[in-house]
């Protein structure tokens, strides 16, 4: 296992771009970089830069990983460069990004069902709860597209991986992957996404764990305001995920795997107030959206989330409103960084402690 970051949002993307991104992650101590899509390295999908990418990576000894896009026909309109890189068909755009992806071996590539809509709070914020097509027929349409991919992906040797995205459960995910295949599919397990459908992260390890193939891993507050849980991004070891658990579970699915921070993006120079993420775990609109979570569960999740409290209570940790607070006013770019290292060392720890498959530089 290696440890690395986001490539679109590691601090001053845009500035350094796609080649010159790894020298600024290795100076960070990173051993690889994450793109979420072809498109974010190039969009046009330049072989020749494309190469350069690839060959940047392998002098400095790092990994590269990225990606396609949305699979959900629902979602893909908001995405038009998934078809526009295709000429208008979207099929064939796909064909073109994943040839690209083979061209460089990347193949392990990153897919999801939506966007999560940060403008709106609730389940307005997920398409998991449209009212204009159900979440089910959204999903038999993602198992349609993605079958249409699978010979393409057949043919090119690539795990097409849906990731643990916010609108979607892990056990949704793991039915998916068995309806379309696993020798084309896989699963991106984000460690934190998974708290906003209500998962405990340990036991989502465990369904996911046998079809794994790419992680962004981070962590969250997770922590009552009423009748409300609040979900805040927190740098890995300051949140309720439980790494000492995950981690080996992980690592005995899939030894090689790269685990892949994903920070908490960089205020830049200008203040601003983190969005308020919120999971209304008591609602019974929200809870008849999640029919596969069991009370055992929910009860475990609920006792992490009171552990959780405890350190907060002690002062041990910030609430939600002063870390917001803070981050509004200061959260820029040595932040940035200070997070994605003080992330990495906290997986690096438990690694070294646990004695796991760790390649470190």
């Amino acid at each position: 296992m290696r440890i690395g970051v986001d490539g679109r949002k590691i601090p001053e993307a845009a500035k350094y771009g796609p080649v010159d991104s790894f020298n600024h992650a290795q100076s960070m101590g990173m051993e690889g970089l994450f793109f979420r899509t072809v498109l974010d390295m190039s969009p046009t999908l330049d072989h020749g830069y494309l190469k350069e990418i690839r060959q940047r990576a392998d002098d400095l000894g790092m990994y590269i990983e990225t990606g396609l896009g949305k699979v959900n026909p629902y979602a893909t309109p908001e995405g038009p460069e998934l078809r526009m890189i295709g000429d208008g068909d979207i099929l064939l755009g796909f064909r073109r990004m994943m040839e690209a992806c083979a061209a460089i071996d990347c193949r392990e590539l990153w897919v999801a069902t939506a966007n999560y809509k940060a403008a709106y709070v609730g389940r307005f914020a997920y398409d998991r709860f449209r009212t204009d097509v159900t979440w089910n027929e959204q999903i038999e349409a993602t198992i349609r597209f993605l079958k249409k991919l699978a010979p393409i992906a057949r043919d090119l040797g690539i795990h097409m991986n849906l990731e643990t995205h916010e609108e979607i459960t892990s056990f949704e995910l793991v039915r998916i992957v068995e309806a379309v295949g696993a020798d084309t599919t896989g699963i991106v397990f984000d460690t934190a996404n998974v708290l906003q459908r209500g998962e405990h992260p340990v036991w989502s390890a465990k369904r996911v764990a046998p079809y794994v193939r790419q992680t962004h891993i981070k962590d969250a507050l997770i922590a009552y305001d009423g009748d409300v849980l609040d979900f805040q991004m927190r740098p890995c070891g300051e949140g309720v995920v439980n790494f000492r658990e995950i981690l080996p579970i992980i690592a005995a699915a899939k030894p090689d795997i790269n685990l892949s921070i994903e920070n908490y993006e960089s205020f830049a120079d200008r203040a601003r107030t983190p969005p308020k993420m919120i999971i209304e775990i008591n609602d019974p609109k929200w809870l008849k959206g999640h029919p596969d979570l069991t009370s055992e569960e929910k009860a475990a999740y609920l006792e992490m989330v009171a552990n959780y409290s405890s350190r907060i209570k002690s002062g041990e940790l910030p609430d939600r409103e002063t870390y917001a607070s803070w981050a509004s006013q200061n959260y820029h770019y040595d932040e940035t960084v200070d997070y994605i290292k003080q992330s990495a060392a906290h997986i690096r720890q438990i690694c070294e402690e646990l004695k796991l498959p760790l390649i470190s530089k």
